[in-house]
């Protein structure tokens, strides 16, 4: 799965919380939103200062690009990483494992990273070439 087929697979099943999905899919999806992020937060900043807002002040307002963006991608990021945890055969419930110090932000990067189980598991078929 490329970049342009990640993105919209995801945007196109915004709600789906079941089947499997690849690292390419969910990877991809991340440098997505990650760049989109960065973008947005420079052009708020940008706005905050030929609003003439001080730089003490910057880091106490609200960004309003930047929020709007993670809102919007809030859904279909979580499905995507539901998807991901299912892939390597692990329950959707498992991304609460980031709450856990220290371990399991390592544990859920761990499962973010390994690849997929190579046979059909509970959860659906193998996903790599679903388009």
């Amino acid at each position: 799965m490329n970049f342009t087929q990640s993105i919209s697979y995801c945007f196109s099943n915004y709600f789906n919380f079941n089947g499997r999905g690849s690292r390419s899919e969910y990877w991809w999806f991340f440098l997505f939103t990650f760049t989109c992020g960065i973008i947005l937060s420079i052009v708020d900043v940008a706005f905050l200062i030929i609003a003439d807002i001080s730089f003490d002040s910057i880091l106490w307002t609200i960004t309003p690009l930047t929020t709007l963006f993670q809102l919007i991608i809030l859904i279909p990021s979580l499905a995507v990483t539901v998807r991901r945890f299912h892939d390597v055969g692990r329950s959707g419930w498992w991304i609460f494992i980031v709450l856990v110090p220290c371990v399991g932000f390592i544990l859920y990067l761990v499962w973010l990273i390994q690849d997929g189980e190579p046979h059909d598991n509970m959860y659906g078929a193998v996903p790599t070439n679903i388009l």
